[in-house]
């Protein structure tokens, strides 16, 4: 098995194989949180605008998104993963938009498959793709605002690729070193409320969950993530 590395859209875009979109702080942690708490069903989409369309199409939609880490107007919450699991969305479509994450999902074109990455189902996103045997894997590091390389993502990918090659880690040195990272200062700053410290410690939550999430193209701006259960 190949493994690649690449950053961005640009990135997400020219990815082949099993192709895995990293975003941990804080799209995918918030993605898995959203399943946890019960959501049917969760559209990733590339654009504010768009994503508020999808109102008009989904009965029990609850829109998701930011821009610079914060809430959207109109939007029902942010992409922060500590208030959604404060919620019960049993039965509700999410919409959800972010300024790196969903855009990766959406470019993503020539890949075999594609599933998000974050640390709260990594174990689960390895052994699932160890499962499907494939030739290439292409890690896709979406950073900071999907045009700035990031710690989180950039240790995601390191982490994701020892866990492929079944070796062991120290999670608990993994997240001691994250939240040292100056990519992790936004999550303890009082005046960034829109990023609180509850959020950094639901990202660096290892392996809580253990399905993995998986995108399917809608359209051409939209992807549908489904869950594979790892049983």
């Amino acid at each position: 098995m190949k493994i690649e590395i690449v950053d961005f859209v640009a990135g997400a875009q020219q990815a082949q194989g099993i192709a895995v979109i990293i975003d941990v702080f804080r799209a995918f942690t918030t993605a898995c949180c959203c399943y946890d708490r019960g959501a049917k069903n969760i559209i990733a989409v590339d654009d504010s605008e768009r994503a508020l369309d999808y109102r008009n199409q989904y009965h029990n939609c609850v829109l998701l998104g930011e821009r610079f880490g914060q809430r959207l107007p109109g939007f029902d919450f942010g992409n922060s993963p500590s208030e959604i699991l404060a919620e019960d969305l049993r039965g509700k479509t999410i919409v959800h938009t972010t300024h790196a994450g969903t855009q990766g999902l959406v470019n993503a074109v020539n890949a075999d498959q594609v599933l998000t990455g974050a640390f709260v189902n990594a174990r689960a996103t390895a052994e699932f793709i160890l499962k499907q045997q494939p030739k290439l894997v292409t890690l896709v590091r979406m950073g900071l605002n999907a045009n700035e390389q990031s710690d989180e993502d950039c240790m995601y990918a390191d982490y994701l690729q020892t866990l492929l090659s079944g070796k062991p880690v120290d999670e608990l040195m993994l997240a001691g070193e994250l939240k040292k990272s100056p990519y992790a200062a936004r999550f303890f700053d009082d005046a960034q409320p829109w990023s609180p410290e509850a959020d950094f410690e639901c990202c660096v939550d290892f392996n809580r969950y253990d399905f993995v999430l998986e995108a399917h193209k809608l359209n051409a701006n939209a992807c549908q993530l489904k869950v594979h259960l790892n049983r």
